[in-house]
């Protein structure tokens, strides 16, 4: 089995014993099941803060929008 090592390489890995491969079924058995249930908990969540508060006052953009193009380089201006 191969997996990504610590530098971001990849490493050779251990096979997995049948009681690891049956906790890691039941695990990703139990996300699966828990996935909608933690889906709608956000979107009720996104609602209720827009709802309460509907404008983020301390919010800016991550870059200042340009209403321009930027200026050319080189060469001469036409107009």
């Amino acid at each position: 089995m191969l997996a990504f090592g610590p530098w971001g390489g990849i490493a050779e890995m251990a096979p997995l014993t049948p009681g690891q491969r049956r906790m890691r079924a039941r695990i990703e058995t139990g996300i699966r099941f828990a996935a909608p249930g933690l889906n709608l908990l956000l979107a009720v969540g996104d609602r209720l803060s827009r709802l309460i508060e509907p404008e983020d006052h301390e919010y800016y953009p991550p870059r200042e929008a340009r209403l321009e193009p930027p200026p050319r380089r080189g060469g001469s201006e036409r107009g």
